[in-house]
């Protein structure tokens, strides 16, 4: 399951349980609707609930990385997991931002506000 909260320059996105397709495709949508009326934006993704994803998310996110390199200024990952920071880090090699990787959600809001 997936929740989403839009604010001006910024989406924020927790997982919770399993990522699936649908839940990322509803994330595209609201990034697209973002960028084509505010120009790049903030990412903040909690994934500290994240069950797993499916191996078509993965594949997705590459795919929507690629198309939307110059899209995000800053993108804040909260997480636990190391696959899902070595996966972070091999994301920022597709997009033209600021990737940063946080165990506490507080710090990570605070390094996107800092930005702003």
């Amino acid at each position: 399951m997936i929740v989403i909260d839009h604010q001006p320059n910024r989406v924020n996105v927790s997982v919770f349980g399993e990522f699936t397709l649908a839940d990322y495709k509803e994330f595209e949508e609201v990034v697209n609707y973002k960028v084509k009326f505010e120009g790049p934006v903030n990412l903040f993704f909690d994934l500290s609930q994240m069950a797993g994803l499916t191996l078509d998310v993965a594949w997705e996110e590459v795919k929507f990385s690629r198309a939307h390199a110059n899209d995000f200024n800053r993108v804040a990952v909260v997480t636990d997991s190391q696959w899902v920071t070595w996966s972070a880090w091999v994301s920022q090699t597709f997009v033209n931002a600021d990737v940063e990787v946080f165990d506490d959600a507080l710090e990570a809001k605070g390094w996107l506000e800092a930005a702003a």
